[in-house]
């Protein structure tokens, strides 16, 4: 089932002022960075460590390019701050069927395309006690890309 802590999503305003923050101040640097268009975000994936099922753990930034997207909004009732927590899998699938059969609402019908090529889907916040919560199986990743 769940694997690690994929990533800890994070909200901002700016972008480009927060990786200067977690760069400077814990000396992470910028792994990954992308506009994902379906979800209204330019993110940056700062690279903490990597796991022992061969995946990564990461800071995920997010900033919103329009103010309908879920981060704007999000944003815009609570500030700035951690917005979700990702769990690995290797079976977003089977893993998203299982918990959703325990009663656990989950947000897309099927996987989305998420970061770095991963297929996601998200928990409802309110059946997983306030906290939103993404599942994520990464695709293979064989170099950084900027």
């Amino acid at each position: 089932m769940l694997t690690r802590i994929d990533h800890i999503g994070i909200a901002c305003f700016d972008l480009d002022k927060t990786v200067e923050f977690y760069r400077a101040t814990y000396g992470f640097e910028v792994f990954h960075s992308e506009v994902n268009e379906e979800q209204g975000v330019r993110e940056a994936m700062l690279k903490i460590n990597d796991t022992s099922d061969g995946g990564a753990s990461y800071l995920q930034l997010l900033e919103p390019t329009r103010p309908d997207s879920t981060v704007a909004k999000w944003l815009d009732k609570n500030g700035e701050g951690v917005h979700h927590i990702a769990f690995g899998t290797a079976d977003v699938d089977g893993d998203a069927a299982d918990i959703k059969g325990k009663g656990v609402r989950v947000l897309y019908e099927e996987p989305r395309r998420g970061s770095m090529g991963s297929r996601i889907t998200f928990l409802h916040p309110k059946d997983c006690h306030g906290v939103l919560t993404e599942l994520v199986t990464s695709a293979p990743v064989e170099s950084p890309e900027h």
